[in-house]
């Protein structure tokens, strides 16, 4: 498995199954306005090739978590002592900080590409195998509720 060194993202929160992320990859307008509804900007913010990237969505661009991990030399928090600390406990996204939770101790225990893989398998419809993203409450092929964070 190849992973792209761009979604991974310091904090666990694996950009390849972000809803912005993919809007933008996949080049679909029509979601990325959606996406501008929801996050109240105009649709040629919703603009993110990944959390290392130099191209990083209008929120993510000063990432104290990041900044942090940067400073340390490290890849992400997975290899930090210090983890949990208050850049997570006080982390401003509910739906992120439960994702960060599980997602640091797999990171740590799986390594890298097993947690992608891990991540890149858990967004994905029960019932149908919709690839969905993180943050969806439903699949929007059979519109079955999910609770996959």
């Amino acid at each position: 498995m190849s992973v792209d060194p761009n979604l991974l993202a310091p904090c666990g929160l694996y950009c390849g199954v972000c809803g912005v992320y993919v809007a933008c990859r996949d080049g679909n307008e029509k979601f990325k306005e959606k996406l501008s509804h929801v996050y109240g900007v105009p649709p040629e913010e919703v603009n993110c090739l990944g959390c290392m990237s130099d191209t990083r969505w209008k929120f993510c661009r000063q990432c104290l978590i990041r900044n942090c991990v940067a400073e340390k030399g490290y890849v992400g928090c997975h290899e930090c002592d210090d983890w949990p600390c208050p850049y997570i406990d006080n982390f401003p996204i509910e739906v992120g900080k439960k994702v960060i939770l599980r997602a640091i101790p797999q990171w740590r225990e799986m390594g890298t590409e097993g947690w992608v893989e891990a991540e890149e398998k858990r967004y994905v419809c029960p019932e149908c195998g919709c690839v969905l993203f993180r943050g969806s409450k439903r699949c929007r092929q059979c519109k079955t509720p999910v609770d996959l964070d």
